[in-house]
């Protein structure tokens, strides 16, 4: 059995603080403020995965108002999130998600945030796929104010 789901997730800028996507850090002066490492790419990743596993959401498996989790690296609550779903019987057959940002330009990262989101998922690189496009210049990303992404992936029962 089969199983799809879409996640989303969007923070705003906010300075002092890195940028990571996708469990890379891209060098821009501003990074995204959240309780964990803002990673909109994990986040919107892992609400996908938890989706099509009727698992909830990010925000009930690690909660901000944990202290546990401020700062973590999403790419260790996506393992988390793996092993969950392995538990319940399902593993991750493919993700694909698109970034929406004015800038910073994603396409130079997105070969290395394949890679890092493939090992945390153990998949193989090519059932990765991360894309970005801008809202030319409309909206809070349009006005870089932050940045969002989408994600879709679908699972398959470890049974069939």
């Amino acid at each position: 059995m089969i199983r799809v789901g879409i996640g989303y997730d969007a923070h705003r800028f906010a300075e002092g603080i890195p940028l990571i996507l996708g469990g890379v850090e891209i060098p821009w002066p501003k990074g995204l403020a959240a309780h964990s490492d803002g990673d909109v790419v994990i986040h919107a990743i892992i609400d996908s995965i938890l989706g099509a596993a009727a698992l909830g959401d990010i925000g009930i498996h690690f909660p901000d108002s944990d202290p546990g989790y401020k700062g973590i690296s999403s790419l260790l609550l996506l393992d988390e999130v793996r092993e969950k779903i392995t538990r319940v019987g399902y593993r991750v057959c493919n993700v694909d998600c698109t970034v929406v940002a004015q800038r910073p330009k994603i396409s130079p990262h997105a070969p290395m945030m394949r890679k890092k989101i493939s090992d945390a998922l153990s998949v193989e690189e090519g059932r990765i796929n991360v894309k970005a496009t801008t809202t030319e210049h409309m909206g809070f990303t349009g006005r870089e104010e932050g940045i969002a992404c989408y994600a879709i992936c679908c699972i398959e029962s470890l049974l069939s």
